[in-house]
């Protein structure tokens, strides 16, 4: 793609969305980078092969490991969020086990706002179990709270930008402050928000999280994950506290992984370490799909939030409608927050509560007729869903109240569709 130096500036972020990784394909021209199906790759020797096996230096080995179509994704995503490495896996939840496994060892503890997309939860509570992995809950409305679960065993805390799906706006810097001085490094989920809304780096993340699936890709065909390296923990700052970084590693003949990468390390240990073994490789397909999708990110984003406040202002006044929480909302007590975190806007996914509780959301998701009722966010079509009933119904009522889901929330994912046909949907939905 053009540099700074073509450009005499620095790329914007539309330019990065379109061009980001990607060149004409240098065999046969093509413009957009080609899907490239394959399993495997020739080698130029033996020398080559040794080499690429010894992490001496970078190319295609086996599609499980990497992919030029990836390649492409990953580059354009590490360009987006900032980062200096990325890592594209086969969804969301893929992103969040290798992120962990390569930080993790049986016993070890990470401590995770408790306002999380449901499945998340449920990932961390009993998933991660099966690898003596161990979270301790705080509230990301509180960043007190985090600092309260740190224990010797934390090795992470993780958060949502964005939570998912209550729409809460969450302070990742004074969250940052905490991870510091515990030595600690930030993960963030930026799924809701995108790097369009809200860059997690600049607010002291250290690696943050996609499923792509969402509102990276935007169309609801594809499924896929990603890990953003952004190059800003230092992992030989902390001794034997991440044995994958700093010990030698003995698959790669002693290599110390951290001080030969450096500032990417850890995107590296991800693929080499956990790609590797376990396996979650995202389809070439699905890559190219999703990289078609980031080239119009910065139009969609803008639409999704125009329309999300259309629709958050009319639920707002209805008479059905018990409360609604979406940060775009000047009354929103997230609403300051959210001009500092997500300046361009405060997403299209955000949760309000009807006043006839759990039969009333039943009601309304089932007699919506251009919103799709469906367990997706981030699509250019306006989905709707009744948490409770679905997404969070492996929770107890504690926990789904905890984590912004209760009997009478329902989910919105604004669409593109004309914002006057959403509203018009909505409200003969709740007047059947």
């Amino acid at each position: 793609m053009p540099t700074d130096k073509d450009l005499g500036r620095e790329p914007g972020f539309a330019t990065l969305a379109i061009h980001a990784g990607a060149a004409p394909d240098p065999s046969t021209g093509a413009r957009v980078t080609p899907v490239y199906q394959t399993t495997s790759y020739v080698f130029n020797n033996v020398d080559h092969a040794a080499a690429l096996f010894n992490l001496e230096a970078f190319g295609n080995i086996y599609t499980r490991i990497g992919n030029p179509t990836q390649a492409v994704l990953e580059q354009r995503v590490a360009a987006l969020e900032g980062g200096t490495a990325a890592l594209a896996v086969a969804s969301g939840h893929a992103a969040q086990a290798l992120v962990f496994h390569t930080l993790m060892q049986p016993g070890d503890e990470f401590v995770a706002g408790r306002q999380l997309y449901g499945g998340s939860v449920n990932q961390f509570n009993h998933a991660f179990k099966n690898f003596g992995w161990n979270v301790r809950w705080a509230d990301a409305t509180k960043p007190e709270t985090f600092a309260a679960a740190i224990s010797p065993r934390t090795k992470a805390i993780f958060c949502e930008s964005i939570a998912n799906p209550g729409g809460i706006v969450v302070d990742l810097p004074a969250i940052a402050a905490v991870a510091r001085r515990a030595g600690v490094p930030l993960i963030v989920d930026n799924t809701l928000a995108t790097p369009y809304l809200c860059q997690p780096k600049m607010h002291g993340a250290d690696i943050v999280v996609h499923s792509l699936t969402k509102f990276m890709g935007g169309h609801g065909n594809s499924i896929g994950g990603v890990i953003v390296d952004c190059g800003t923990y230092d992992w030989l700052a902390s001794k034997k506290k991440y044995p994958a970084l700093q010990d030698p590693n003995p698959s790669y003949n002693g290599m110390r992984i951290a001080e030969t990468f450096g500032n990417f390390a850890f995107a590296i240990a991800a693929r080499v370490l956990g790609l590797r073994d376990l396996g979650p490789a995202i389809a070439p397909f699905n890559a190219f799909l999703i990289l078609t999708g980031i080239e119009t990110l910065p139009l969609r984003m803008a639409r999704h939030c125009e329309n999300a406040l259309a629709v958050a202002t009319y639920l707002s006044e209805h008479p059905q409608v018990a409360w609604v929480n979406y940060a775009g909302l000047p009354a929103n007590p997230y609403h300051a927050l959210a001009t500092k975190i997500c300046p361009r806007g405060a997403g299209s996914v955000f949760t309000f509560g009807l006043k006839g509780g759990y039969e009333a959301g039943v009601r309304l998701v089932s007699n919506a007729k251009l919103l799709s009722h469906l367990a997706n966010i981030g699509d250019v079509r306006s989905l709707i869903i009744h948490p409770a009933s679905t997404t969070h119904r492996q929770l107890t009522d504690e926990q789904r109240a905890a984590a912004g889901a209760g009997d009478d929330v329902v989910r919105l994912s604004v669409g593109l569709e004309d914002a006057a046909d959403i509203i018009a949907d909505i409200d003969q939905a709740l007047k059947a």
